[in-house]
C-alpha cells in the first residue's frame, strides 16, 4: 500500500510558549525518526505550512475579527522549525484553513503518487490534525495518527481528539507500532 507522511504546522509561531514549547524537542525528534524511516521505505513526505498575508485578507474569520497575526508570510514565524529534517524530495504545501486539503494541491500530490494511506503528524491534534484525518477518511484513504508525533497546546483537547479519531476514522499508533506494522521488520532502521 502506497503511503505518505504528512507533517502539519510545525511552525515557529506555534512553539513560542506553553505546552508546545515544552514538548518541542520530543515532538521534533519523533517526527524526524518517523520521516527518516518513511524515506527509507519510499514514502512521500509532505510538509504543510499555514501562512497568511500581512493584511489577513486570506485568513479565516476569527483571525480577521480579532486581528490575530500569526504565521504571516515572509516571516520567521511561518517557517518550519529548524530542527526538523527535510529532504529535497519532500513536498511542501501552504494552507489557509485547518484542513490541508482545502484549496491546496494535496489531493493532486496524493493522486500522482497513488497514495492509499496517510500517516498524520504535527499540530494541533484538536484542529488541523483532526481536520486532516477526517478529510482523508472522507477520501477513502487509510488514516494513521502518529501518536508520538502529534500534540496540542491543551492536553485535554489533545487526548479527547485522539480518542475520537481512534474510534473509527483512523488508527492511533506510536512510532514503534508504525515501524513494526507499516514499515515491516526488514525496512525499518534504528535512528
Amino acid at each position: 500500500m502506497k503511503t505518505a507522511i504528512i507533517v502539519i504546522d510545525m511552525l515557529n509561531d506555534y512553539f513560542q510558549k506553553g505546552r508546545l514549547s515544552y514538548n518541542r524537542t520530543r515532538l521534533c525528534n519523533s517526527i524526524n525518526e518517523l520521516a527518516n524511516c518513511g524515506r527509507d521505505s519510499d514514502f512521500s513526505i509532505i510538509w504543510v505550512r499555514q501562512e497568511f498575508k500581512e493584511d489577513l485578507s486570506d485568513a479565516f474569520l476569527i483571525m480577521r475579527k480579532k486581528s490575530i497575526s500569526k504565521t504571516i508570510e515572509n516571516t520567521e514565524g511561518s517557517q518550519i522549525l529548524d530542527e526538523l529534517i527535510r529532504n529535497e524530495n519532500d513536498y511542501e504545501i501552504v494552507k489557509k484553513r485547518y484542513s490541508p486539503f482545502f484549496k491546496t494541491r494535496l489531493d493532486k500530490i496524493l493522486n500522482q503518487n497513488n497514495i492509499q494511506q496517510l500517516i498524520i503528524c504535527g499540530i494541533n491534534t484538536h484542529a488541523c490534525v483532526r481536520m486532516a484525518a477526517i478529510d482523508a477518511y472522507q477520501r477513502d484513504l487509510e488514516v494513521i495518527i502518529a501518536a508520538d508525533c502529534v500534540d496540542s497546546p491543551d492536553e485535554e483537547h489533545h487526548k479527547v481528539s485522539l480518542r475520537y479519531l481512534g474510534s473509527e476514522i483512523s488508527r492511533v499508533m506510536d512510532n514503534e507500532q508504525i515501524k513494526k506494522e507499516i514499515l515491516g521488520p526488514t525496512k525499518s532502521k534504528t535512528y
